[in-house]
């Protein structure tokens, strides 16, 4: 069905012109087959009834904010089944249908690739949220503007006469679009407050190319102005509400980049004028307790917050700051310890159900040492804090050294590391042991000292969990002894090994089946015989950012100890052999493991070679 053209009249009639009303949204969801006829008779009648009710919430949650719910948002929450796939009637398939109905595109709203000054020049924030019109961007010489409803047609020759370029609108959803306005026009209005209050700076003296122009004049940056303090509110939220595990903050030569990193990915978020990152620089390093005047010499500081999820409920999350001196100014990398990350049960890792067996006996061990291995960025801290979550009693004496403390959690007992002191990874486990330890995690074993002296805690009736940075399980072996650990009390003391590495996996909204070409599967060292094997790969979409891949999870190698391994240890056997000897008994090696995850769908063959690559096949 068509849908109908707006008339004047309607215009004038409605204070949120092009909205589409409930009949005629229920009339085109009848006629592409998605309703029966029943279901319009009954939720019709309803339908006013209803929008009142999500009214009146709505405008308990967001006050004067708060914008009319649409028709789609009614229609929504009835919470429907559609009569030809019976999946849900949720505003995404009520949008779908819509698109289809009109001939539109269907945008969903990727906040990561907005550009706020291209939206904020475009439109101001009152037009945007009356007409729930959002830009995206210039394609093609058009820009394209996302609309709640295909009866906007009058969005487009507005725009098109305000900026003189032509628009093509686009379908998107009202409440991926009016978060996705506020959240833009609210951090350009504190920049621009925060640029208006600081005036400009006479020099910039953090730049090594600093451009001096004459005849300017300034007050220092502050750090605790109202327009600065929420500027930095609003990127720590954006930033936890997007799932990023970094926040980069990177000063260049005219302005300064925002950068999250999201399932191990950057993504340029937002670009600040150099003034206002000074005074965001600065308020990030007072909430850290760092020497805001300090600006030559790289610091570490800490930051806890208390952040209200997008479902609802609070939750606290660390962060653990980061600055450091760069050719334009000071650097700053904040890294986001989030618990529900951090702490996680040790079957919500992703270990397949042998390993997971053998890694739980490891740990409940009374004494004795068991490794994660692994480089930079695998996951190591998440499961050494599993396994301690895993194990944790009041009967235990739990106690564990790192570099920084990652998490701090008051169940253990925890200490940071301070080498201008002398409490180094060594010295720290040597004290240790005089207090009574059950269980001790060590951050990395690094050196030979820490290395002797984990060993010494391993045999001596304790629990020792630690990280190497080796590629695979077997060898870490070898890694121990060339640190000048005894063959023979490794062996004695050695539980097992953890290897791993992080692969994301592929987007559930969009996924798709597939089978491997025959490059692919020899890239993989997979011999297919002439048959197909099929797997799964995302097309790109919103929810994934047009990836095709959505969340991380790990790859497994575990290598628990045997009377075989035991000896061929002892007797300083090599790596290639000690492997032949855990395959043989059952251990999946890395690249099995991450081939199994393509089979089951959960990642794709470019993840599988990406993690693999540096393994041995």
């Amino acid at each position: 069905m068509p849908l109908p053209e707006p008339g004047p009249g309607d215009r004038q009639a409605s204070p949120w012109p092009g909205t589409l009303d409930l009949a005629t949204l229920l009339d085109v969801l009848e006629n592409q087959g998605v309703l029966r006829r029943a279901q319009v008779v009954e939720v019709l009648p309803a339908g006013e009834r209803r929008r009142r009710v999500l009214d009146r919430q709505r405008q308990l949650d967001q006050g004067d904010e708060g914008v009319p719910v649409s028709a789609a948002e009614v229609l929504a929450s009835f919470g429907l089944v559609g009569a030809d796939d019976g999946t849900a009637v949720s505003e995404l398939r009520i949008g779908q249908t819509l698109a289809k109905a009109a001939g539109m595109k269907l945008q969903r709203i990727d906040a990561l690739r907005l550009d706020a000054k291209l939206i904020t020049a475009s439109v101001s924030r009152a037009y945007a949220r009356r007409n729930c019109a959002l830009p995206l961007g210039i394609e093609g010489g058009k820009l394209v503007v996302a609309v709640d409803s295909p009866l906007s047609r009058d969005v487009a020759d507005t725009l098109a006469a305000r900026t003189g370029q032509p628009v093509e609108l686009v379908l998107g959803l009202r409440s991926e679009i009016i978060p996705a306005i506020d959240d833009t026009f609210h951090f350009r209005a504190t920049l621009r407050g925060a640029a208006a209050d600081l005036g400009e700076p006479l020099t910039d003296l953090g730049n090594l190319e600093q451009l001096v122009k004459l005849g300017q004049t300034g007050r220092e940056v502050e750090g605790d102005d109202r327009h600065v303090v929420r500027a930095v509110d609003f990127l720590l939220r954006y930033a936890l509400d997007q799932g990023a595990s970094d926040i980069h903050l990177e000063p260049k030569r005219e302005q300064a980049l925002v950068r999250l990193r999201i399932d191990g990915v950057l993504h340029t978020v937002h670009q600040l004028p150099k003034l206002v990152f000074a005074a965001i620089s600065s308020r990030i390093k007072t909430m850290a307790r760092l020497d805001i005047a300090d600006k030559r010499r790289p610091q570490d500081g800490r930051v806890k917050l208390q952040h209200q999820r997008p479902q609802g409920g609070d939750r606290e999350v660390e962060l653990r700051a980061s600055t450091m001196p760069t050719a334009f100014g000071e650097k700053i990398v904040l890294r986001i310890f989030d618990p529900e990350v951090l702490l996680q049960d040790l079957p919500g890792l992703g270990l397949f159900p042998r390993d997971l067996e053998h890694v739980q006996k490891m740990i409940h061990r009374p004494h004795g040492l068991v490794l994660v291995c692994g480089p930079t960025g695998s996951g190591k801290t998440t499961t050494l804090y599993s396994c301690l979550r895993a194990i944790a009693s009041p009967q235990l004496n739990i106690a564990t050294i790192e570099d920084p403390i990652e998490m701090v959690i008051e169940a253990y007992n925890q200490t940071a590391l301070q080498p201008k002191v002398g409490l180094t990874f060594a010295g720290a486990l040597r004290t240790l042991l005089r207090q009574d330890p059950d269980v001790i995690m060590v951050g990395e074993i690094r050196d030979a000292e820490t290395a002797h002296n984990a060993i010494q805690a391993a045999m001596t009736g304790h629990l020792v969990l630690s990280t190497v940075h080796t590629n695979d399980a077997p060898s870490t072996v070898a890694r121990l002894v060339d640190l000048g650990v005894q063959p023979y009390l490794l062996s004695a003391s050695l539980l097992g090994v953890v290897a791993q590495r992080l692969v994301r996996t592929v987007c559930l909204q969009c996924r798709e089946e597939t089978v491997l070409s025959s490059e692919q599967a020899l890239a993989l060292g997979l011999e297919l015989s002439g048959e197909q094997f099929a797997v799964w790969q995302g097309r790109g979409c919103a929810v994934c950012r047009d990836t095709g891949l959505k969340g991380r999870t790990g790859v497994y190698e575990v290598m628990p100890m045997s009377e075989k391994l035991r000896r061929m240890i002892a007797e300083s056997a090599d790596a290639g052999r000690i492997t032949r000897q855990a395959v043989e008994e059952g251990m999946v090696t890395l690249r099995e493991a991450a081939l199994k995850k393509m089979a089951l769908g959960l990642t794709t063959f470019d993840e599988v070679l990406r993690v693999t690559a540096d393994i041995d096949s």
